[in-house]
């Protein structure tokens, strides 16, 4: 007679084979038979029926081709499944999914589903760390990148891990950073041409910032791109003594990339420390840009700073989305960014040539405007030790939550905030064991911050429309835009919303009972589509009735 184990592995292996059976039977493909990615998959754009990375494309666009949710029918749209991962309160990851398969990261765990129903289908555990500092010590996670077989995940203490995208289980494991030197990670990793690229948190504990990139096969580090210059390096003359060593810039959200050029664009942080800069004279190279990088060997090919000597913590981590835009009979290739310093850039991808900025907030004091160059002119106020009035606030005028891009509309979707804080400046030096700020920010008595969406015009950046949020400011939702002929975005209410690409009319809402801080999604079954976000400690999809 057989064990009881053998008894409960042949009933095991019975309910698969059933299941398969079931499955082939009612004309569906068992989901976990097809998990696959190629790189013809991840160059496709816009996406459609898949979403295979945190942007959905390369291009940062956030755009999707589906259209069966639409302006018409959106009003019906109801949740189809809620998935409670549990390990975070405020989850931050847009989900990934290929060929009906989700997978989504809570603190240091992933989760593979179906996407149809929300069934959990393999589950990576891994503990959050001890010992860590700022962002990572909460244990913030934005998702994962797939590739072929593999799903790629960043931790909280600054390891790359790639598990098998059938099971779940670990491949390889590779230490990236150091969390002793206060380093984290809290990105999803991006996939160009078989090859991992990740970058760091910790550029307000004192970190020198860097990207690194991974053969995605084997995990062999393949080329690292330091963002703050050592001494002799170019830049170098902003970082005295060895105070590159501690100067910020780091890399804490994916980038963008276009096969064309072969050009990966990825932006940095502020620098460090924080509201004050004696300690780091001159423009504070690389910290504040967007670089353009040769995916296969790291080599600067152009960058451009949005803001030099950075005392205002308006690092330049938001989307750097890639548009193409017929100007006077001729097509350009453009890089737009709403800016966290509360300037819209246009600039030209394959040079960095600035082409424009415009203000997208009215509360906007730090500086005048940005002159033909692409430099701010700056009004002179900076932090005191009294405390100085400076717009846009500490959180910015946008943040990383990602911005959306529709070809059909040419309308850039932005979630902006206008709001003010009192800075201060009291300089610290850097200590082991603890942030490296100097020092802080109060909200004033009288401020009342306000979220709007905008929809921005990428020609010459004045807004189409505004949609004021009501709520407090608080919410970190970003935006998705359809063929649809909607953006959907998490409100200030604690409401998950859709509303008409084309003028901004609410359309339908659904209420989360939760903040949202993270960036919905879309993708599709077998023909129907889903819309899904992350809210709180839950992640919902949502579908038309059938």
């Amino acid at each position: 007679m057989k064990s009881r184990a053998e008894a409960r592995i042949l009933l095991f292996l019975f309910a698969i084979f059933l299941g398969v059976a079931m499955a082939r039977q009612q004309g569906q493909t068992p989901v976990s038979a097809v998990i696959e990615l190629s790189q013809e998959d991840l160059l496709a754009r816009p996406v459609g029926a898949n979403w295979p990375s945190y942007n959905g494309d390369y291009t940062g666009r956030r755009y999707s081709t589906l259209k069966e949710i639409n302006v018409v029918n959106v009003a019906q749209l109801r949740a189809a499944w809620v998935f409670h991962p549990g390990n975070s309160q405020n989850l931050e990851a847009t989900p990934v999914v290929i060929n009906g398969v989700m997978y989504l990261t809570s603190a240091n765990d992933v989760f593979a589903l179906d996407a149809r129903t929300g069934r959990t289908l393999w589950h990576h555990r891994r503990p959050v760390s001890s010992g860590l500092l700022d962002d990572a010590a909460a244990h913030k996670n934005r998702g994962v990148a797939v590739w072929q077989h593999s799903v790629y995940v960043e931790t909280d203490d600054a390891h790359l891990l790639s598990l098998d995208a059938r099971s779940g289980g670990l491949r390889w494991d590779v230490q990236y950073a150091d969390k002793a030197k206060h380093y984290g990670a809290t990105s999803a990793p991006l996939v160009v041409k078989g090859t991992v690229i990740v970058g760091t948190s910790g550029g307000d504990s004192g970190v020198r910032g860097f990207l690194a990139a991974y053969d995605a096969a084997t995990g062999i580090e393949k080329w690292r791109f330091w963002t703050i210059p050592r001494p002799g390096e170019f830049g170098s003359s902003s970082w005295p003594g060895n105070s590159y060593l501690h100067g910020g810039g780091t890399t804490w959200m994916p980038g963008s990339y276009d096969p064309e050029l072969n050009l990966l664009y990825w932006t940095t942080s502020n620098p460090a420390p924080d509201f004050v800069g004696d300690s780091r004279p001159g423009d504070d190279l690389y910290t504040d840009c967007v670089l353009a990088l040769n995916p296969d060997t790291g080599q600067l090919r152009w960058y451009f700073q949005f803001t030099p000597h950075d005392l205002y913590d308006y690092d330049a981590n938001e989307t750097p989305v890639l548009a193409d835009i017929e100007e006077n009979g001729t097509m350009r290739r453009l890089l737009v960014q709403a800016n966290r310093n509360g300037f819209f850039y246009v600039l030209d991808r394959t040079n960095g040539k600035f082409l424009r900025a415009t203000p997208f907030v009215e509360k906007l004091n730090w500086a005048q405007a940005v002159d033909a160059s692409g430099r701010p002119v700056v009004s002179g106020r900076i932090p005191t030790a009294e405390g100085t009035l400076i717009c846009p606030g500490i959180d910015g005028a946008t943040n990383w939550f990602s911005p959306s891009y529709n070809p059909n509309s040419g309308l850039f979707y932005v979630m902006a905030l206008e709001s003010c804080n009192l800075f201060f400046a009291n300089p610290q030096p850097f200590a082991r064991g603890k942030t490296y700020y100097g020092t802080g920010t109060k909200l004033p008595p009288d401020e009342h911050a306000r979220k709007i969406l905008l929809a921005l015009s990428v020609l010459d950046g004045k807004p189409a429309w505004r949609y004021p949020q009501v709520g407090q400011g608080r919410s970190w939702g970003g935006t998705l835009t359809t063929a649809g002929g909607l953006v959907f975005f998490g409100d200030d209410a604690g409401s998950f919303e859709a509303v008409d690409a084309g003028n901004g009319r609410s359309l339908w809402h659904f209420n989360a009972g939760q903040g949202v801080r993270a960036s919905p999604m879309s993708y599709a079954v077998e023909g129907e589509q889903y819309v899904a976000v992350s809210a709180g400690s839950d992640v919902f999809s949502f579908a038309l009735p059938r």
